[in-house]
């Protein structure tokens, strides 16, 4: 626009020269107009000026915004990145204790206690006492068998108590209640301590059960990550307790971990008994000793097996929290089974049904 300017400028001076008409006014009108014309270039470069400040302004905000937004990339990146570390983990850390939970629970039920429609401050009508002191309680909004003293055991009450009536093959699970920062224990024997007479293995308990961390005779097993914590837990909790007893091999799961896995036991079992040691305060300072949702039952079927004899398959061991639509980590075991029946057997069409049980309303 200078250049533009500079040039008319000229074209205007030569002009006046040619017609030969300069006199005073003239030279006061050019005075003048020169005058007018250093003021013109002077807004004019000032007006350069500007408009180059508001380049150099727009170039660099579109410097600043160009580095603003690869920096805001690269942080959305390395959040992304972050965001698929941590999907990644939250993804992979369930399967992690999953992976060793292989329990499913036997298919036929040999016994089975609820606490359904039981009497508050009565004996367990389905159980029978050995020693101790055992009532019904209600406790957290939920029917339990209260251990009320120490060492108090008790043993299903059931038919022909007195001879073998475990097979082979089977399970046994319930829920246990751990008091907060004070040891508890829970035992199981692997006979009917009152009315059998079992060899010299069977008379002591087979399995203890603290609330991280279960033992044997020769082995024992810690909830994964409670290694510093295996007796007395910083708070109260439930945990559910699962044992499999195959033969000879024996595994004990706390929720969704197995803990132990014992591949020769060397017994032969015959009945179950299920009580507290005599090591603690139960009853003494009102530290509770609470069990419910008994289930023994004989070891299950291959599922290909039972769903080519039967047409179907019935599992209880699939199992949600009341009221909610939340599978419970015991229940991996069985769907693990599931899953990998129809990986195998793309050709299996599955129709799943479903009921509910007498927990809450």
């Amino acid at each position: 626009m200078r250049k533009i300017f500079f040039t008319l400028a000229v074209v205007l001076f030569t002009s006046s020269l040619l017609c030969g008409q300069i006199n005073l006014k003239d030279k006061l009108k050019k005075k003048s107009e020169d005058k007018a014309e250093e003021q013109i270039d002077e807004s004019i470069d000032k007006g350069f000026d500007t408009v180059e400040g508001l380049f150099k302004k727009d170039k660099q905000k579109e410097e600043d915004s160009k580095t603003s937004s690869e920096n805001s990339q690269s942080v959305n990146a390395d959040a992304e990145e972050k965001k698929a570390d941590v999907t990644e983990v939250q993804t992979s850390a369930p399967l992690l204790s999953w992976s060793k939970y292989d329990f499913i629970p036997g298919d036929k039920i040999l016994f089975e206690d609820n606490q359904e429609d039981e009497e508050n401050g009565e004996f367990p009508s389905r159980w029978d006492l050995v020693k101790g002191r055992v009532e019904n309680a209600n406790f957290d909004n939920a029917n339990v068998i209260y251990f009320m003293t120490a060492s108090s055991t008790i043993i299903p009450y059931i038919d022909n108590r007195d001879q073998d009536y475990v097979p082979d093959k089977f399970t046994l699970e319930f829920d246990a209640y751990y008091e907060k920062e004070e040891y508890t224990a829970y035992q199981v024997w692997f006979s009917d301590i009152k009315n059998q007479n079992p060899d010299s293995k069977l008379t002591y308990p087979v399995v203890i059960i603290n609330a991280s961390h279960a033992k044997t005779k020769n082995s024992s097993g810690v909830y994964p990550g409670a290694e510093n914590d295996k007796y007395n837990n910083s708070k109260g909790m439930w945990r559910h307790v699962s044992i499999s007893f195959n033969r000879r091999a024996l595994k004990v799961y706390i929720d969704d971990a197995r803990v132990l896995n014992v591949p020769n036991m060397e017994i032969n079992p015959t009945g179950i008994t299920l009580g507290i040691d005599g090591f603690g305060t139960a009853g003494v300072k009102g530290i509770n000793r609470y069990i419910k949702n008994i289930r023994l039952a004989e070891g299950a079927v291959k599922l290909y097996d039972k769903l080519q004899r039967e047409g179907k398959i019935v599992s209880n061991g699939i199992r949600f929290d009341v009221n909610k639509a939340t599978i419970k980590p015991e229940s991996m075991g069985v769907l693990n089974k599931v899953y990998d029946l129809m990986v195998k057997h793309p050709e299996i069409k599955f129709r799943i049904d479903g009921h509910t049980d007498s927990d809450g309303d």
